[in-house]
């Protein structure tokens, strides 16, 4: 999975300008599915930094490479003054300068777990009313599946289960962006547009916008620390 991510964050225009490494946690839960996992991939890391230090300190900025509100993203931020951004937050600035004022944006995930999880955390990062409708957000849709199945189930299921979730996202009308709500899913663009097309029809699906929270992650982290250095 962390391989997976590499490529997709080396394959981006910016990967010239940063030299970008990363880190696994030693014994966290290998697929992040609910709270309890999100809390143990945090004490984990925290225990890297407290032991080894120096594995964080040689980087200008963080991506925390796991689709969700996770506590890490404040908790390294505080600890180390860089940017810090998980991809999470990294796909909403994405999608959001991408739509129009007519326009859409929604999230494929995994299990049904993330569908409150990050619809609440996308009110909460914009700062909007969760009992309120908005009118730029189409929801979160959930395949089903797990961050590790996409490495280990077989191609059909998981193609299968990610048009399913990527269909009902879709009929919702409207929608020109879709997030794809897991690290786990770098690659799988065209099982969406594919998706796309049979809903959308082809002029349609090839204008949709497939956002990759890496890659997204890449880009506004970049932005990020050059701000820092150009504002401050």
């Amino acid at each position: 999975m962390t391989e997976g991510m590499l490529v997709a964050a080396r394959s981006i225009a910016l990967s010239y300008a940063a030299d970008v490494g990363s880190m696994t946690a030693t014994s966290a839960p290998s697929s992040i599915n609910d709270s309890d996992d999100i809390d143990a991939s945090t004490k984990d890391v925290v225990s890297m930094l407290e032991d080894t230090p120096a594995l964080f300190h040689n980087w200008d900025a963080i991506l925390l490479a796991c689709y969700s509100v996770h506590t890490l993203v404040p908790v390294l931020s505080s600890a180390l003054q860089i940017p810090v951004m998980g991809i999470f937050e990294a796909s909403i600035l994405a999608s959001l300068s991408l739509v129009n004022s007519t326009g859409k944006w929604g999230i494929v995930t995994t299990g049904s777990f993330w569908e409150k999880h990050l619809s609440d955390g996308v009110h909460q990062f914009l700062g909007t009313d969760p009992t309120s409708s908005n009118l730029k957000f189409a929801g979160v849709f959930s395949s089903g599946l797990s961050a590790g199945d996409f490495h280990t189930k077989t191609q059909t299921e998981v193609d299968q289960k990610l048009t399913a979730a990527t269909r009902e996202l879709l009929n919702t009308g409207n929608v020109i962006c879709v997030v794809m709500g897991c690290g786990g899913m770098a690659g799988l663009e065209d099982v969406i547009r594919a998706t796309a097309r049979e809903v959308y029809g082809k002029t349609k699906a090839e204008n949709l916008y497939i956002v990759d929270g890496i890659k997204a992650g890449v880009m506004q982290l970049h932005q990020a620390y050059n701000c820092g250095k150009l504002f401050r």
